[in-house]
């Protein structure tokens, strides 16, 4: 038994679950589905806002091999591995360079972002990003991985109009070695992003992004939004050239959207993924074996989680996910880096853990409980 503080700080008592986790399994084959993962902070290191930050390579890659084996494909070095929100673009390239060996050497599926967080405001003309997309392009695909060509906040900085972003896409698509994901990510994630692809409109903003994919299909894998707009996402991935996928980035609407509906699915590269993996892929098999009934039923009770982790402010959801990494025994301490544990308030990060506790996502609970409770104790929550 555990008390837990509500968001006016009152104590009531609640009895964790025992559950089994599930079995590691093959990778879903209807659906392709990533999880971007998030990276652990060395807590020797610098883990305060101020400089570069260390990590804990050997448990940053253990949590990447535990996804592979439950048969998720890995999304490295996107905004969930805090790209601009504590880790610096030397560390991220270390980051692509490990995690791209390691999915190798296991058989792991992997993308990884390429960006153009080496640039620091004021940021210069066009060319100049285009030429920091070049740098980091050029480090992901010598590692052999698939781009995804992140959404810049030095670009939405720089771009006066939508012909801008066509130049830089455009330029970037003539030269890449093969298909890569083109990310679009809304400003709730970061608000640096407002008005990406040139307009504050979505509707204009999506033209210009399909302008951009119907000119270089065959460089264009798929395009991954996060918008949380389940609505736009069906309209946008109606309008995508045949052979491009939609990937949803839609940590609150993710199940419908990868279920379909009877003309078109999402796939997913999803920050929530890291850690529903286990329960997400299988839920995905089940969709494999036709069983769309079963998918939803071990999905859908997901959401209120997802839902939580990912309340307003949307970009501070990584506080609770490496939290729950912690809880699970993924690594052994929640500390972040760039300072991001502090993040949430203890009634927040108590309701995570009772929310995930519930779905069954903590191998041992026991484990689990102990650690929760030494966290609130060090807020001053006595047991």
């Amino acid at each position: 038994m555990i008390r837990l503080p509500d968001a006016g700080g009152a104590l009531r008592p609640y009895q964790p679950r025992r559950a089994a986790p599930v079995p590691p399994g093959p990778p879903p084959t209807s659906r392709a589905l990533f999880a971007a993962a998030h990276v652990v902070a060395n807590p020797f290191g610098n883990t305060t806002p101020h400089g570069p930050a260390g990590l804990d390579w050997d448990a940053t890659l253990a949590f990447r091999r535990h996804l592979w084996a439950h048969g998720l494909g890995v999304a490295e070095a996107m905004d969930t591995a805090q790209r601009g929100a504590g880790l610096d673009w030397p560390a991220a390239a270390e980051l692509i360079r490990r995690s791209a060996a390691e999915a190798a050497a296991v058989g792991g599926r992997i993308v990884c972002g390429a960006g153009t967080d080496q640039l620091v405001p004021p940021y210069g003309p066009v060319e100049a990003v285009a030429a920091a997309y070049e740098e980091q392009l050029a480090v992901v695909e010598a590692t052999g991985a698939r781009a995804v060509v992140m959404a810049s906040r030095a670009l939405a900085a720089v771009a006066t109009q939508p012909d801008h972003y066509e130049e830089v896409y455009g330029r970037l698509l003539r030269q890449t070695a093969g298909p890569v994901i083109l990310h679009w990510l809304g400003p709730m994630f970061d608000p640096a992003l407002e008005g990406y692809w040139g307009s504050t409109d979505p509707d204009a903003a999506t033209g210009t992004l399909l302008r951009i994919v119907a000119a270089h299909p065959d460089k264009v894998d798929g395009v991954k939004v996060s918008l949380l707009d389940a609505g736009h996402e069906r309209a946008l991935r109606r309008r995508l050239p045949a052979g491009v996928r939609c990937y949803t980035g839609d940590d609150f609407h993710y199940a419908r959207l990868i279920e379909g509906d009877g003309r078109a699915h999402s796939d997913a590269l999803l920050g929530v993924f890291d850690p529903l993996g286990p329960l997400a892929a299988h839920a995905a098999r089940l969709l494999d074996a036709g069983d769309r009934q079963g998918f939803r039923a071990v999905l859908d009770p997901t959401v209120p989680l997802a839902r939580h982790l990912f309340e307003p402010p949307t970009r501070c959801y990584k506080t609770g996910i490496v939290l729950l990494a912690w809880l699970a025994g993924h690594q052994k301490h929640f500390t972040m880096a760039g300072g991001l544990h502090s993040a949430r308030t203890l009634p927040h990060l108590a309701r995570a853990y009772e929310l995930a506790d519930g779905l069954g996502l903590f191998p041992d609970p026991e484990a689990a409980e102990a650690r929760m409770a030494a966290l609130l104790a060090v807020h001053g929550v006595e047991r």
